[in-house]
């Protein structure tokens, strides 16, 4: 099994319709504060982190390492897109032995509705695929969010198990490698 650790990083910046996707420099710091400060983000994610600990805490470079891309509009970062590999010790895992790779997302609550979501998680999923051929990508959301599940549906993720964590019912599903004809 090939690791996304091998894999050149950051990649050169990815370029969608609208977006550009690609590693976290300095001038995302304010953004990635506001990211995980608000409340709206925070509801998905086991609430809101307080500002003033965010200031202190996040370095100049936050998100500076493989697996992290700053989704930017416009020149300015509205969100990030993860592709890591989920621990171990969670439940349901498809290959305990060997983990998976999981996609995660956030975007800034202005950007939500827009279609960036999609459109940055394919572009990520796609450069995946190409640099680490024939792995599954894992997802998983609170069943409760309606549009991460409509999401997960439209990227071609399915469902593999449901369980409860952090008090709510979750949803994990794969996408596994498209085989090329042979």
């Amino acid at each position: 099994m090939t690791e996304l650790h091998s894999a050149a990083w950051p990649p050169t910046p990815i370029r969608t319709r609208r977006l550009v996707l690609r590693g976290s420099e300095a001038r995302d710091r304010a953004a990635f504060i506001e990211l995980f400060a608000s409340p709206e983000v925070g509801a998905h994610i086991g609430g809101p982190q307080p500002r003033d600990a965010l200031e202190r805490s996040v370095p100049e470079v936050p998100g500076r390492r493989r697996g992290f891309f700053v989704v930017e509009l416009d020149g300015a970062m509205i969100g990030s897109v993860t592709l890591d590999r989920r621990p171990g010790e969670l439940p349901d895992h498809l290959r305990p032995d060997a983990g998976q790779t999981e996609l995660g997302y956030l975007f800034l609550p202005e950007a939500w509705g827009f279609g960036y979501a999609s459109e940055a998680c394919a572009a990520a999923l796609a450069w995946f695929a190409a640099t680490l051929p024939g792995e599954p990508v894992v997802l998983c959301t609170r069943i409760a969010n309606s549009p991460s599940m409509r999401l997960a549906q439209k990227l071609g993720f399915t469902e593999v198990a449901r369980f409860e964590e952090y008090g709510a019912e979750q949803w994990l599903g794969v996408r596994s490698p498209v085989t090329p004809p042979g």
